[in-house]
């Protein structure tokens, strides 16, 4: 079932003479290159537990599916069925085993902590993340290059990264002595928390300082 939907999908591009093959290459591509850019930017300059709760869910996300790529080891459609002819270039950057995909174990998280931060006040913003999420996953079958249980299931270690992650936050956010895990410099008085404060955060660590007796109101996410 899976390699007749690639099969239906190939005849499709042959159809329209991959008039959409570019756009889907990069669609594609722009996920594992450059969208990382977009949180790291979120995290310094905009709001740094937005950015935070994003790359940390995409660190925590990617790591997990390499995992279970190897554990795993499903081989490409193209190998499985020979009748599966990838499109364009995008058997160049398929490489390694095919279950689950990286390049949507990728976009996920991103995209999707995105979507998440942006919600209450700029829900166009979310919305074009969710689009994007689909698009990306469906590049992937659209190129040839993965079956649809290998998104499907990438966009469920996404979406199980990103609740994971905001259920930890929160609970750091809640009991930030908890947080205190790698405290930037000796002696000082270093707060989970206050991480999340962008306008004193600092570069050094995964924390800022927290002056003494200051009291400051919980932060409910970039934009929100």
């Amino acid at each position: 079932m899976d390699i007749q939907y690639l099969l239906v999908l190939q005849s499709f591009r042959d159809l329209i003479h991959d008039a959409l093959t570019g756009f889907m290459e990069m669609i594609s591509l722009f996920s594992v290159t450059y969208l990382i850019i977009v949180p790291a930017v979120i995290y310094w300059c905009v709001h740094k537990r937005s950015g935070l709760y994003t790359l940390g869910s995409y660190t925590v996300c990617v790591a997990f599916n390499a995992v279970l790529k190897l554990i795993a080891c499903v081989y490409r459609p193209w190998i499985r069925d020979s009748r599966v002819m990838p499109a364009g270039d995008a058997i160049d950057t398929a490489t390694g085993y095919s279950f689950p995909s990286g390049h949507t174990a990728t976009a996920a998280p991103i995209y999707g902590g995105l979507a998440i931060s942006a919600w209450k006040k700029m829900r166009w913003v979310s919305v074009c993340c969710i689009v994007m999420i689909v698009l990306t996953g469906f590049s992937r079958n659209y190129l040839g290059v993965h079956t649809p249980q290998d998104v499907l299931v990438a966009l469920t270690i996404g979406g199980c990264t990103l609740f994971a992650m905001d259920r930890l936050f929160r609970y750091l956010e809640k009991k930030p002595e908890k947080g205190v895990l790698f405290p930037c410099r000796r002696g000082d008085p270093w707060v989970w928390r206050d991480h999340f404060r962008g306008s004193q955060a600092v570069s050094n660590g995964l924390c800022e300082r927290k002056a003494v007796g200051g009291s400051a109101a919980d932060d409910e996410g970039w934009l929100r």
